[in-house]
């Protein structure tokens, strides 16, 4: 059983369920209007872009608690960004990705999976669990600090991944330097941000250089699942882009969608795009 519900969605905002919390926080996708308006008032924990996260009650949401969520435990704790360390939308392509694991080991075989914005862990945490070798890539020292002890919860601490703190672009680089090739390659880039040195990532001009990369990375029966959450990359652009990138073509096997999560109160709310590559 999860531990994490979308309550309701409206008004500019998300209420949801993480656990023993309920959270009111901004989302700019959320313009319908309320379906029910009375929970609202059940939030504990409320983050607003100006004033930051403020908690009624007397609750010890600020100093961190645990979920369940599709059978990890995770570690929650709000951020200055209005994050708690958990993106559930990423919870509908997991099933996908254990199926491209599970399929591939034949014969002993080791899957290896490049994740690259890899945060907390989640994915990794989900493609170990299935005895994949995991590289873990993220530019933030604290992020992949937090994933290390969401491994270590789950008892996957042993498991073969390499944590790495450096850039996604720059890693990718070296590794096709290096001649590595990966089985299958996850990435969840954000619109904008900022490196180990401080190093800008935009998106909109940095994410086609880096699926190219990508693309020399990994092997000829590969997968790829790239998710996104930028105004004008939805499924058909993200598509576009691994066809130009990394496939060669128009068409291929996998699919693209919206990332979507459908509330209690009987709403949809789109929280980004995903597409799948199975080059098989």
């Amino acid at each position: 059983m999860d531990d994490y519900a979308l309550i309701d969605a409206g008004g500019g905002a998300r209420l949801e369920r993480f656990g023993e919390h309920v959270i009111d926080r901004p989302h700019g996708a959320a313009f319908t209007e309320r379906r029910a308006p009375e929970r609202w008032a059940d939030a504990d924990l409320r983050f607003d872009r100006d004033g930051g996260w403020t908690e009624s009650g007397v609750v010890a949401a600020l100093a961190g608690w645990t979920v369940a969520y599709h059978g990890l435990t995770m570690e929650l704790r709000p951020t200055d960004a209005g994050q708690v360390g958990l993106f559930p939308e990423h919870g509908q392509e997991l099933p996908w990705l254990r199926d491209q694991v599970v399929e591939r080991q034949v014969d002993g075989r080791t899957v290896e999976v490049l994740n690259l914005f890899a945060y907390t862990g989640l994915t990794t945490l989900a493609l170990a669990r299935e005895g994949a070798a995991v590289t873990h890539v993220d530019a933030s020292r604290p992020a992949v600090a937090w994933a290390r002890r969401n491994a270590a919860a789950n008892g996957l601490d042993d498991r073969p991944i390499r944590w790495i703190v450096d850039d996604a672009p720059a890693y990718v680089d070296r590794e096709v330097r290096r001649g590595r090739q990966y089985d299958g390659i996850v990435l969840d880039p954000p619109t904008y941000g900022h490196g180990t040195a401080r190093t800008a990532w935009r998106l909109e001009e940095d994410l086609p250089g880096l699926l190219m990369a990508c693309g020399r990375l990994l092997a000829p029966d590969g997968f790829v699942l790239l998710t996104a959450h930028t105004e004008g990359y939805g499924p058909e652009r993200l598509h576009e882009l691994i066809a130009t990138t990394i496939v060669g073509g128009e068409r291929f096997a996998g699919g693209a969608s919206d990332l979507d999560l459908r509330s209690a109160a009987g709403g949809i709310l789109t929280l980004g795009a995903f597409v799948k590559l199975d080059a098989r």
